[in-house]
């Protein structure tokens, strides 16, 4: 276990040995690697604000606990999962845990609401961390996953939807800080999705694999 100086001890213990280990269980685009970068970014983005660093951590380790119950309405369930957790009543009061449940609930890219509070606004700018290229690979990883039946032709396309649905211009995706590293990323992105033989490339080598 790494050390989080600015987290409290005892709750890095438990949510490495009872929360973490749950991703290991979902698809490859939302395992182990995934909810460790959520939590690193949010860290940042917490320290930065001034927010509460135990509150940030907790929530960004239990964002995507509700996947087992489905995508559609895994935010939901997360938020259901913090609120159910009685062990997080050794360090937090009912008010921040209702804070922290209702920031899982408020994460999901595709909310037509924005955040409630700062802790909601800073794991939905942490999960939106950007790496084009891993952006795609991950995309494609997805559609493997849960659409063995589609052919190399259907899952290009179905890439490609995804991605300017999601990233494009005018796309469902919300940046919730003007000066966040995301919004670099987020253009370069758009950039190589303008490139028709990039984005084939691409998506061959992350087929292929």
């Amino acid at each position: 276990m790494e050390k989080r100086p600015s987290v409290n001890s005892s709750l890095q213990a438990y949510v490495e040995e009872h929360v973490i280990p749950r991703y290991d269980h979902f698809d490859p685009a939302h395992r182990r690697d995934h909810v460790m970068m959520v939590i690193c970014q949010s860290l940042e983005l917490a320290e930065r604000l001034g927010a509460d660093t135990d509150m940030a951590y907790a929530i960004a380790a239990y964002h995507d606990t509700g996947l087992g119950e489905g995508r559609d309405v895994h935010h939901l369930a997360s938020g259901r999962i913090i609120r159910g957790d009685k062990a997080l009543r050794q360090w937090f009061s009912e008010p921040q845990i209702e804070v922290m449940a209702e920031a899982a609930e408020d994460h999901r890219a595709s909310s037509v609401h924005p955040p409630r509070s700062v802790y909601g606004r800073i794991v939905a700018e942490a999960d939106r961390f950007i790496e084009p290229e891993t952006i795609v690979r991950r995309t494609v990883q997805f559609g493997l996953e849960h659409y063995p039946e589609m052919s190399r032709e259907e899952h290009y396309a179905r890439m490609l939807q995804h991605l300017h649905e999601k990233y494009g211009r005018g796309g469902y995706l919300k940046l919730w800080f003007e000066d966040s590293p995301n919004a670099v990323r987020l253009e370069q992105l758009r950039t190589m999705m303008e490139n028709e033989a990039l984005m084939k490339e691409l998506f061959e080598k992350y087929y292929n694999q």
